[in-house]
């Protein structure tokens, strides 16, 4: 089995920055795509920003110019660049990512989610 941990989350004023990194731990045959996803208070769960494993990106609209997905195969570490914060950034945020252990299938995991909140 595998797990994501994040962290970076925290407190920050509006117009502020915060890098998230997420790091995948375990039995790690190899990752593909990785992503960051968020979920704000009575909203539906949206996909941030996405990366493969050979470096092609998605943004979602809403962050696109701001924020930068980038990951280091390496380190097994996903990392988002959160700049120019707004307050609808406010969310939990959550990694995740398709890892193969090298036993069974590949499976996407979940990591447990940071808190970012951002004020006026």
């Amino acid at each position: 089995q595998a797990q994501l941990v994040e962290s970076g989350g925290g407190l920050v004023q509006a117009g502020g920055s915060l890098r998230l990194s997420c790091v995948a731990y375990g039995s790690i045959f190899s990752i593909n795509t990785m992503g960051w996803y968020r979920q704000a208070p009575g909203k539906q769960r949206e996909l941030v920003a996405a990366i493969t494993s050979t470096g092609r990106t998605t943004y979602a609209d809403s962050v696109k110019g701001r924020f930068t997905i980038s990951r280091d195969n390496a380190k097994s570490t996903l990392y988002l660049q959160m700049n120019s914060l707004k307050s609808e950034d406010t969310a939990v945020y959550y990694c995740n990512a398709d890892i193969f252990t090298g036993w069974g299938a590949p499976k996407y995991y979940w990591g447990q989610g940071t808190q970012v909140t951002v004020s006026s």
